[in-house]
């Protein structure tokens, strides 16, 4: 009986240790490793948005690939012509 009693109370020990991880990786560690891997995210948002703008701001095309489909990014100040002056004597 005392035998049972002594496996009774490690097994009791043992799930309340587990149990004790399982909230301590949930309220502390889980939400820092989120906040660090959403940061790295937006910074990375972030450098590839500077990397577009620069380029297309030099009236370079920026092309952009998803999948199987590629579009050219272009400044719209770019592709403005420039005005048309009259011909000398044509007033």
């Amino acid at each position: 009986m005392a035998n049972r009693t002594r496996i009774l109370i490690v097994l009791l020990v043992l799930i309340i240790v587990v149990l004790a991880g399982i909230l301590v990786f949930n309220f502390f560690v889980k939400p820092k490793v989120t906040g660090y891997t959403t940061q790295r995210q937006i910074q990375g948002y972030q450098i590839a948005l500077a990397d577009i703008i620069r380029v297309v701001a030099q009236c370079q095309p920026f092309p952009v690939t998803v999948g199987n489909q590629t579009i050219n990014l272009v400044a719209l100040e770019c592709l403005q012509l420039p005005p048309v002056q009259p011909a000398p004597g044509s007033q």
